[in-house]
């Protein structure tokens, strides 16, 4: 069956379960797996991630609620047997000291580090529990293919982290290597076969091979967001989304009315500059911006389809795997 007629039958089928349920988006819609893992497809996910502007328009096509203790998620993968969702469970929150201790500017908290495994329709199969003492934090997810990247941090910056690698089809996770630093997220370069992770509001990216030898180290360019969940496109390029809190004005509130700004960019991991970068101002039940946290893109041609989970469970109607669509004109 071709792309085409597969997404037309798709949005069939999309339409009478809104039809069904009367009005609103359907909460049954679960997102396709989607998997970017051939070089063609990476390709035209990157091209037409370029043809993204503040213009373009995104289409909520669908909302799936999980119905299980989804805590803080950080990254979302697709395979094409499961949904995976990296989270956080917080027990103890850090607290800032008044001054540096120790090299640290808070407290390391407690919690428990999950990566969560689903089916297509959002239905809890495993929790995978990661991490070990201080570091608890799993950040942003990057599937290889075979292979779930995720790194395991302290939840505080300039601390340490631990690399994991999870067999998607297994499910069994390995300790890769420990790194001395806070990194929120990694992708695996399937050009050069090495990790590139970043550290924390994403200020610093890291390459290592696969032994944890680290082989170069730069700053972030770009200080348009900071990188939540990060995915391996074609050609050592990587698509990163997350956010930024800025302060509002003055009459508005200040500080204490910062708004979340919402964002994407395509980075070249090779030449480490910023291809393509784009504002994203949709929002969750809960208000947050669409792009906050978990964040997956696929392309079938020049038509996108994205995947984001930015409420927690505690927040507006609990953690939510949101939707949005979009065709673009491409230009070759």
């Amino acid at each position: 069956m071709s792309p085409t007629r597969n997404r037309g039958l798709l949005a069939a089928a999309a339409a009478v379960i809104i039809l069904a349920a009367g009005s609103g988006i359907a909460a049954q819609a679960a997102p396709q797996s989607g998997n970017n893992d051939s070089p063609a497809a990476d390709s035209v996910l990157a091209d037409s991630f370029k043809a993204v502007d503040r213009s373009t328009s995104w289409e909520l096509t669908g909302k799936l609620k999980l119905e299980f203790p989804t805590h803080h998620p950080q990254g979302i993968a697709y395979t094409d047997d499961h949904i995976f969702l990296s989270s956080v469970e917080i027990v103890e929150r850090t607290v800032k000291y008044p001054s540096p201790r120790d090299g640290y500017d808070r407290t390391a908290g407690k919690g428990v580090g999950h990566l969560f495994v689903m089916d297509k329709a959002g239905k809890l199969q495993k929790d995978i529990i990661l991490g070990e003492g201080d570091m608890y934090h799993p950040g942003g997810l990057d599937f290889d293919g075979k292979n779930i990247w995720v790194s395991v941090a302290q939840y505080r910056p300039n601390s340490s982290s631990i690399i994991y690698r999870v067999d998607a089809a297994t499910l069994q996770a390995e300790k890769q290597f420990d790194v001395p630093d806070h990194f929120g997220g990694v992708v695996m370069d399937r050009q050069t076969g090495h990790l590139v992770g970043h550290t924390w509001g994403s200020r610093r990216f890291a390459e290592w091979n696969l032994k944890g030898k680290e082989l170069a180290t730069w700053k972030n360019p770009n200080h348009f967001i900071d990188y939540q969940d990060c995915q391996y496109v074609a050609s050592s390029q990587a698509l990163c989304a997350g956010v930024t809190v800025l302060p509002q004005t003055p009459a508005a509130g200040g500080t204490t009315a910062a708004y979340e700004l919402g964002g994407m960019a395509l980075i070249d991991l090779a030449k480490r500059t910023t291809l393509h970068d784009v504002p994203f101002q949709k929002w969750s039940t809960a208000g947050h911006a669409a792009t906050r946290n978990p964040f997956k893109l696929t392309a079938d041609g020049n038509h996108l389809t994205m995947h984001v989970a930015p409420d927690d469970a505690e927040e507006g109607n609990g953690t939510e795997i949101l939707t949005y669509e979009a065709t673009v004109k491409t230009v070759r």
